[in-house]
């Protein structure tokens, strides 16, 4: 196994861009769902659709509509070029925000799929208790959807892990910045440099493998503690 320090910058690099994706979701989306779970009508409809948008919509198209947003010639590319003096485009955080936005789905889904599964009689007792909803939330609803917020947790980080289309069209392949490993595999299959591609898959099959059963293992721990 071919273990050079290009493979290893590259992996590191998804890592984190990985990790900081899941913690700025969690950030997001926790309140997010809350808040969409607690409104009704055609335009929390409207939103809910638009957000879910990722899913089905290929990457390169929303990689291609995000590398124009981000650019220095369109508004949010140009406000960060002024205000940070560097291009947001092939860009580490421009990567992250990508991210955010295609990952988005995965995290949101199971979270207010969590939420929506406490039970009323809890929301119920809490209110009669004189609890605020600000604190029926933080005591009693995030800490029973715990498994979904896990679930998604868990997802968009593995989502991450995997993304090609988005950060070939909003990072391209810059060594150290921009060459996560998914962009490292496709460079070393195009290169007819099977020995490093196996290498990049097997350690991304690894990490895939290892996170998901340590999921699974803590969605079935909280399950148990709900039922006994």
């Amino acid at each position: 196994m071919d273990l050079s320090p290009a493979l290893w910058q590259a992996l590191f690099l998804t890592l984190g861009l990985a990790t900081c994706t899941t913690l700025i979701l969690l950030v997001i989306c926790i309140p997010l769902a809350n808040w969409l779970n607690t409104r009704q009508g055609q335009w929390v409809l409207l939103l809910e659709t638009l957000l879910t948008l990722p899913i089905v919509l290929p990457p390169t198209v929303i990689g291609f509509y995000l590398l124009l947003a981000m650019s220095p010639q369109y508004g949010i590319g140009q406000w960060w070029l002024t205000h940070v003096g560097q291009s947001l485009s092939f860009s580490f955080v421009g990567l992250v925000v990508g991210s955010v936005i295609y990952s988005l789905p995965f995290a949101l889904q199971p979270i207010q799929n969590g939420f929506r599964q406490v039970p009323k009689l809890l929301l119920e007792g809490s209110a009669a208790l004189g609890a605020k909803p600000r604190q029926t939330f933080w005591r009693i609803v995030l800490p029973s959807a715990r498994g979904g917020v896990i679930a998604g947790a868990s997802l968009s980080f593995a989502h991450t892990l995997g993304e090609f289309g988005v950060v070939l069209m909003l990072g391209g392949n810059i060594p150290g910045e921009t060459r996560v490993a998914s962009i490292a595999l496709f460079d070393e299959v195009q290169q007819l440099n099977y020995a490093s591609a196996h290498t990049y898959s097997l350690l991304l099959l690894i990490i895939s493998f290892t996170l998901l059963l340590l999921i699974t293992w803590l969605q079935r721990q909280h399950l148990q503690r709900i039922r006994y």
